[in-house]
């Protein structure tokens, strides 16, 4: 992953399940290590909710990880919302 200032930031994961079309989970495999596993639930025909959780080892990874999770991931889920826009899901 690449940073704005174009700081490489290590960012591997693992997928260990899918079940389309209601759920992904996968590892990060590079530190800091968590899952994470986001589930999709068709609300109407142009509505879906979006469960994601991030699960950690320790309370105090989690922590760490907080500082800047919450915010970033509120981003990709704003850019995964105009993607979405743009494409018809079955």
């Amino acid at each position: 992953m690449h940073g704005p200032d174009g700081t490489d930031y290590a960012n591997e994961s693992v997928f260990v399940k899918i079940e389309r079309p209601s759920m992904i989970v996968f590892n990060h495999v590079v530190l800091p290590h968590f899952q994470i596993a986001a589930s999709f639930e068709k609300l109407s025909a142009a509505k879906t909710k979006v469960s994601f959780r991030m699960l950690f080892k320790t309370p105090e990874e989690c922590s760490q990880v907080k500082k800047y999770a919450e915010g970033k991931n509120e981003e990709n889920m704003d850019r995964l919302e105009e993607e979405l826009k743009n494409v018809m899901i079955e």
